[in-house]
């Protein structure tokens, strides 16, 4: 039995099909069959059930695949510790991160960290924060990006950027700023469910109930996109992030309401799970994205 073995199963549950499995994996489906196979007789345990199709797990095979999810990890960690030791930032690094903080953090710092890591292969998932804290604590991730505070202790964040949030959207006569005591009596247009920055947002702004939308029409948005052009066709406002202003036109860019009375900003932190942490890649990747987001964030502030 071998690291590749436990790497080959833990493949073949990802993809559900040895072949795919065997091309994530860079080796031939015959060897990674082969491999397989051999670890069952080991074992004396059938892990898959290949007449299947898709292939599925057995509920002994179940058993095995936690068990090498850890031990795998652990053996990464043991590789990540002796690269920290040697201050080199290399090999594979999965990294989860929030949908709401993915599409304008991720334009950003991808290019420059992969120019400054050449050894590095990053493997990037957009999950919701449960599913990106469930996936840490089992091994499948090693890094998240996600918004902070979160309620829970067997994680450790470090805290990247604060990021404003900006009121987009229409008042009456044309008015271009708005009292944050004020927002509660408006038709604010929120994320769906499951969205932390939408719990947020409803604690920040004190809404007690839903009434962002007409009383005929029922919709919940995973986008900033949909957000926006919701509040064009029917008036009323949202909340963006300070980093995805840069993504708006001229006109879109007016509609930036300034905030009056106090501000409203979200914690954007790298989260990662103790036995699991690579540390030499919590600590360069927590400076480089920090450094990469404070010049958009002073570029693109709203006056």
């Amino acid at each position: 039995m071998n690291i590749h073995q436990l790497e080959y199963i833990l493949a073949v549950d990802q993809f559900k099909s040895f072949s795919k499995a065997a091309d994530y994996c860079h080796v031939t489906q015959a060897t990674l069959s082969a491999m397989v196979k051999k670890l069952e007789e080991q074992l004396d345990i059938v892990i898959f059930d290949r007449k299947a199709n898709p292939i599925v797990v057995t509920e002994n095979g179940r058993e095995i695949l936690i068990q090498a999810q850890q031990v795998v990890a652990h053996a990464h960690a043991l590789l990540a510790s002796s690269k920290s030791i040697q201050n080199k930032i290399e090999g594979r690094v999965k990294l989860g991160i929030i949908p709401t903080v993915a599409n304008s953090l991720m334009p950003i710092i991808l290019k420059p960290i992969l120019e400054k890591y050449p050894q590095l292969v990053l493997e990037i998932y957009e999950v919701t924060t449960s599913q990106l804290m469930k996936n840490l604590r089992e091994g499948k991730l090693d890094l998240g990006i996600l918004s902070t505070p979160i309620a829970t202790g067997d994680l450790e964040t470090t805290l990247l950027y604060e990021e404003p949030l900006h009121v987009y959207g229409y008042l009456e006569n044309g008015n271009k700023s708005i009292r944050m005591e004020e927002l509660s009596k408006q038709r604010i247009f929120l994320l769906q469910e499951g969205h932390c920055l939408r719990d947020q947002i409803i604690e920040w702004c004190d809404l007690k109930k839903s009434k962002h939308l007409p009383a005929n029409l029922i919709f919940e948005s995973n986008t900033f996109d949909t957000l926006i052009n919701l509040v064009d066709e029917f008036q009323g406002m949202t909340l963006l992030p300070a980093l995805y202003l840069r993504h708006l036109n001229e006109y879109r860019q007016s509609q930036i309401l300034t905030m009056e009375g106090g501000d409203i900003s979200r914690e954007v932190s790298l989260c990662f799970y103790r036995p699991y942490a690579k540390w030499n890649i919590v600590k360069q990747f927590s400076q480089d994205i920090a450094q990469l987001v404070a010049k958009h964030l002073n570029k693109n502030s709203v006056q």
